[in-house]
Formats: structure tokens, C-alpha cells, sequence
């Protein structure tokens, strides 16, 4: 019998207090697989994020994609009625996601002590900029902030100018990516305790403390022990990767690029054939990946006088043949229509009001990673604010008209 779509976490409960991005890609993530994530936005203006690349409308497509398949509530955290309704749904979840600046949730009488009191069993994730403890706990920080502290911002651009950063905000994803990962593990945990004689974890054990910086400090491979062990301090690259060449984007004929990867031995003689120049493989001084790392300037020079000479098709049809790693530097346009993402389901339509008057058919991003052959389905675009505040406290707390519009701020 078909059960329809695999849900892995069908059954676990989300309460998600953040905005922004680092603790909403959490809950994004909980939500891909099933879980039910609702999501307490502020009455009145909701998540920022909803202004964010805002081009139309009242709700940016960069909120639409990062909170999918969750429901939106409204609270005023800072009242009573509101405090009281978050603490009644906390009985009722599993898993709380958190990204206000320490000692938030503590001043408005929602700490992990009190939530303990609330539901002894419930993972409480904590997502900040430099972690709930140490001398930089307080001080507030976004992720661009993160990304320079935790190592990042130093090897990213070229060296003659200050530092670049990526077109994304990946110091809140990745951090994203841990707390949902330390979401999940606190599940696991809890439940693997359950029926033992050791009885539920303690409240220590159930509180996940995801640092912004710590989460981009965790994703730089050796640069601390490169250091430590040879007095290494890696510097910016371009498009580079320190330490491997050939690899680097390479222009074409046609205006466009391709990135080529052929540092291995093995396929760095198949690359020689292909340009055209034998002779490189041949050379003693570029048989190892060391040697060309010091001279990656004359083997830059030699793969871009071949690409800029075709057009990118050509380029990568000729290194497809050869064996050799490359592919092309897409734009949304390109990823739209490419038959690889969409062999996977991994632009997904789904309709959604883009502030024209009416909704419209929108390719979003697939749900990673792939369980079977291709991406789940995304069962529904970030709501509007506030959309689903009478089901979940009518339905789920029972509350009443009069009691909910307190509770959720709005007023008529």
C-alpha cells in the first residue's frame, strides 16, 4: 500500500522561534522530512526576512524558499498571553529551534530551565554568534561577522584586495545544517534512552549550542593545525584552491566560463592532450601536484589560451571525452532548464503569490539529500504571516477567539 511521501520525521513536533536565516534553515531542514514545524513569527511584521530581495508583493521568495513546509503563527513573546501560548505549545513539541541573542529567551521567562519545567523530554537548539557561553557570548553578530572570525573571509577573494564573500549567506546555513543535524541527535538520544533505566537525558544533554563562527571554524579543514604544526597563515587564492593546480575558472570564446579540475596526476596528462601541450606532462617539474602548485600561473595561462579559443560547449565536450573533471559556471537561468537537476526533481513548481494579483507557477529548489531517486516533494512554500495562528492554538491549545487574538498580538 502506497503511503505517500517518505517522511522520516513525520510525527516530531517543531516550535521554531528564529528569523533570519541560521535557525530557519534548521527547521527547513526538519520540515523536508516530514517533521511539523511551526514557526512564531512577530505580530505585525513577522520574520525580517519576509522584506529581504524583496522585488514585489510583501513576501520575498528568499523567505518563501528557507521556511517551506511550515506553518506560521503569531505571538507577542513579550506579553503574558504570549509567553503562556508559546509555553502550552512546548508541551506539545519535541524539538524547540532558537536564534535570538543569549539571554533572549531568559529575559522573557523562556529559558532552558523553564522550558525543562514545561516538557522534560523537549531538544532545545540554540543557534547565536558566538555560542551561549564565553566572553563573546553577548556581544551580537551576523553571519557575515562569523565568517570573517571563524577563518573564512581570509581565503575568499583575490590577494591584492580585501577580502570578498560568497553571493550567499552560508555562515547562517551551515550553522543551519548543524543545528538541524544536533536536532536529530537529540531525538536520537532521547529516544534510545526511552524504556532504559537511565531515564530521559538531562536538560544539559538536550540543549544544542550551534555558534555561528565555531560552525564556519568547523568547515575550514587543517588551517588551524597548518598552522600550529608549520607556521602556515593561508591567504586569499582568487579562484584558486591553495596548494592545487590546475584548477581554477577558465574563460571562453563565447563570454561564458568553465571551471576545470585537473589536478591528479593521472588527469592532469589527460588535460595536457586535450589543450594540446604534451610537453607539460612531460615535464619533470609538473609530475606532482607540488610542482604545479609553483607554477600554476604557466599552466593557467596555457589551459586559457584553449578555452578562450572555443566556445564552452566545445570545451566541455572535448574534456567530457578525455576523462577530465570540469563543468560550466551556471546562472539561475542555466540551472533552470539543465536536465541533470531536473532528472532528480530538483527544481520543484509549486504555486505562490509573487505580488502580481495572481499566483504564479515558481521553480524552487528540491529537497537534498535525495532519499530514493530523486529529490521528496516540497508540500508547500513559506506561509503568509500569521496564516496558520488560529489552527495550531484553536486546534492544538483549544484556545478560543477571544484568547488567541491576545495571545497572537494582532489586533482588529
Amino acid at each position: 500500500m502506497d503511503e505517500g511521501p517518505i517522511q522520516p520525521l513525520r510525527g516530531v513536533r517543531v516550535l521554531e522561534l528564529g528569523n533570519y536565516i541560521a535557525a530557519p534553515t534548521a527547521g527547513r531542514l526538519l520540515a523536508d522530512f516530514g517533521a511539523e514545524v511551526i514557526k512564531v513569527e512577530r505580530p505585525g511584521t513577522g520574520d525580517e526576512l519576509r522584506g529581504w530581495r524583496l522585488y514585489s508583493g510583501s513576501t520575498s521568495m528568499l523567505y518563501r524558499t528557507i521556511n517551506r513546509g511550515k506553518k506560521s503563527i503569531t505571538l507577542d513573546l513579550r506579553s503574558p498571553e504570549g509567553r503562556d501560548a508559546a509555553l502550552d505549545l512546548v508541551r506539545h513539541c519535541d524539538v524547540l529551534l532558537e536564534n535570538f541573542r543569549p539571554g533572549t529567551l531568559e529575559k522573557w521567562g523562556l529559558g532552558p530551565e523553564v522550558l525543562d519545567a514545561a516538557n522534560p523530554e523537549l531538544v532545545i537548539v540554540r543557534v547565536s554568534a558566538f555560542g551561549q557561553t564565553g566572553p563573546l557570548a553577548q556581544r551580537p553578530g551576523f553571519a557575515a561577522v562569523a565568517e570573517a572570525v571563524g577563518g573564512l573571509r581570509e581565503l575568499v577573494g583575490d590577494p591584492d584586495r580585501p577580502p570578498s564573500r560568497v553571493g550567499v549567506s552560508i555562515g547562517d546555513s551551515i550553522a543551519g545544517l548543524y543545528a538541524g543535524f544536533g536536532a536529530v541527535m537529540g531525538l536520537f538520544q532521547r529516544e534510545a534512552r526511552r524504556g532504559g533505566t537511565t531515564g530521559a537525558p538531562a536538560l544539559s544533554e538536550r540543549v544544542v549550542d550551534v555558534a555561528l563562527n565555531e560552525a564556519i571554524l568547523s568547515m575550514m579543514e587543517s588551517l588551524v593545525p597548518d598552522h600550529l604544526a608549520h607556521g602556515v597563515n593561508r591567504t586569499r587564492s582568487g579562484g584558486r584552491m591553495e596548494g592545487i593546480a590546475p584548477s581554477n575558472a577558465y574563460p571562453c570564446a563565447d563570454g561564458t566560463s568553465v571551471i576545470i579540475a585537473g589536478n591528479a596526476d593521472a588527469i592532469f596528462r589527460r588535460l595536457t592532450a586535450v589543450i594540446g601541450r604534451p610537453g607539460l606532462a612531460e615535464d619533470p617539474d609538473l609530475a606532482t601536484n607540488a610542482g604545479r602548485w609553483a607554477q600554476r600561473d604557466r599552466l593557467d595561462d596555457a589551459i586559457g589560451a584553449w578555452t578562450g579559443s572555443l566556445p564552452r560547449a566545445e570545451v566541455l565536450a572535448a574534456l567530457d571525452a578525455a576523462g577530465v573533471p570540469a563543468g560550466p559556471v551556471y546562472t539561475a537561468a542555466d540551472i533552470v532548464v539543465d536536465e541533470q537537476y531536473r532528472a532528480r526533481n530538483m527544481i520543484q513548481y509549486l504555486p505562490v503569490d509573487t505580488g502580481d494579483g495572481e499566483p504564479r507557477e515558481v521553480g524552487f529548489p528540491g529537497i537534498v539529500p535525495v532519499i530514493g531517486d530523486a529529490s521528496l516533494p516540497v508540500r508547500s512554500v513559506g506561509p503568509d504571516l500569521g496564516e496558520h495562528t488560529a489552527e495550531v492554538l484553536g486546534e492544538l491549545l483549544g484556545m478560543d477567539e477571544e484568547a488567541i487574538t491576545r495571545a497572537s498580538g494582532v489586533r482588529e
